[in-house]
Parts: structure tokens; C-alpha cells; sequence
């Protein structure tokens, strides 16, 4: 399919999904992490910056836009299952460089965050106005994921989310996604913002289906998922130290 075609599938992944039945989408790393969760049947999949700079090495927001971009294409040309990738705050890119170059990797969305680690939160109007360049510029071929940092920059009132989402939404976002929202607050934020809402699943917090009925319509991870498997990794990495005889296990 064109990117247009696939990226209009990735949209009616999230339409008229019914409150318990949210679309999870889990984050792939690499391609090989890519794999297995594209076998095990999940529709669409969704990079995490975050996961991808500890798989290369690198602290979260510091990958090189270069490497960036390079593992989002070589996990778009493992799997046939539409994805999106999370850019950051897209680097500084121009809106028709940053579309033209997700649209190279292969991937047929992309994450866009309003703050940065120097200025913290951005001028809601000025980043609605990117988005309406990025839309202007990707047309039907790309799905934008707007993403909403008031509660990840400690402001916990719903109405700041709510406007900056409300904003996004008509300039052109396919959904948003007010990361770390409390899940008290989810059934007031779907009521206020016509746009589908991407909620972070965390450990302890409620299922995905309790999520998904308290207004979310897509749920996605974070690098929760990488954290996760590095757990066994240890376990292998201990298991094998024990084995050795040569070593006590890991070192703390």
C-alpha cells in the first residue's frame, strides 16, 4: 500500500473502538524486538524514543537524529504492520525535512512532543501551528500523534491539558496523547477533546481494558516494555554467573 493508504488503515485502527477495547500498541526497540511482537498479532506498532536510545547506548533525548532515524527504518522494514515513530520534539527539522524524512524510514506516523529538556514546556499556540505545517506537509500520508507534557512537567490540572489538546486536534493531529495523565483524569479529558486520546500504561497502574473504559482509545508504553525485558536479561545474565563459578552475580 502507499503510505497514504496505510496511514489511513492506521487511522481507522483507532475509530469507533468500543470503552474496554482500546488499541495497544507496544513499542518495539529493534527489529528483533519488532518481530516478536508483530508475530504474537498486534495490528500497528510505535517507537519510543526512550527505548531505542538505551538499546544504542545513549541517555533519552540524546540520540543523534541521524541514528534516530536509522532504527526506526530498520524496524520499518522488519515488520509489514504499519508504524509510528516517536521523534521527540522532531529535532529542530523544518516541517517539510522532518515529513520527508520520516516518510524515508518507511514509518506512517510520527510522536511530536511540546517541550524540550532546555525550555520546558512550549507555547501551546506556537506548537499548533507546527502541527498544522506538519499536517499541511504530510497531507493524508502520515499520522500525527500530538503529545501533551503538562503533567510530565508537574502541571496536574486537566484544564491545561485540555487546551493544549483542543489545539492540537484542530490543527490537524490524528490523536493526543497527555503523557502521565493520572487515569482519574482520563474520563474527563476523551469528554472535553474530540480527537482519539494515546494514554502511557504504567506498572501498578489499572488494566489495559480498565484504561481503555475510563476514556483511553490507544494505549502505548513508553520504554516499559524494553525495561521489562531486561529483567530477563538479568535473570540469564545471573543465571550463567551462577553457573560459571566464577562470579557472584551481577554487580550492583
Amino acid at each position: 500500500m502507499s503510505p497514504a493508504a496505510t496511514a489511513e488503515a492506521l487511522r481507522a485502527l483507532h475509530s469507533g473502538r468500543a470503552a474496554g477495547d482500546p488499541l495497544v500498541v507496544p513499542g518495539p526497540w529493534d527489529a528483533a524486538s519488532a518481530r516478536v511482537f508483530e508475530e504474537a498479532g498486534f495490528p500497528t506498532l510505535a517507537t519510543p524514543s526512550a527505548g531505542i536510545a538505551a538499546s544504542l547506548g545513549y541517555e533519552d533525548g540524546s540520540t543523534p537524529p541521524e541514528e534516530m532515524f536509522a532504527a526506526v527504518a530498520r524496524i520499518v522494514r522488519t515488520v509489514a504492520v504499519p508504524v509510528t515513530a516517536d521523534l521527540e520534539d522532531g529535532y529542530g527539522l523544518a516541517p517539510k525535512e522532518l515529513v520527508e524524512r520520516v516518510l524515508e524510514t518507511g514509518a506512517v506516523g510520527v510522536n511530536l512532543e511540546d517541550s524540550d529538556r532546555s525550555r520546558g514546556l512550549k507555547d501551546p499556540r506556537e506548537q499548533a501551528a507546527r502541527l498544522a505545517e506538519v499536517r499541511a506537509e504530510a497531507g493524508p500520508r502520515l499520522f500525527v500523534n500530538a503529545r501533551v507534557d503538562t503533567y510530565l512537567r508537574g502541571v496536574d490540572d486537566p484544564a491545561a491539558a485540555i487546551e493544549r489538546a483542543r489545539l492540537y486536534a484542530a490543527a490537524g493531529a490524528d490523536c493526543v496523547y497527555p503523557i502521565k495523565a493520572p487515569a482519574s483524569h482520563l474520563p474527563r479529558l476523551r469528554a472535553a477533546v474530540d480527537a482519539p486520546l494515546n494514554t502511557l500504561a504504567l506498572p501498578g497502574g489499572p488494566s489495559l481494558a480498565e484504561l481503555g473504559r475510563l476514556g483511553a482509545t490507544r494505549i502505548t508504553f513508553g520504554h516499559g516494555l524494553l525495561l521489562r525485558s531486561l529483567k530477563g536479561v538479568a535473570e540469564v545474565a545471573d543465571e550463567l554467573a551462577r553457573e560459571s563459578g566464577r562470579f557472584s552475580g551481577r554487580r550492583a
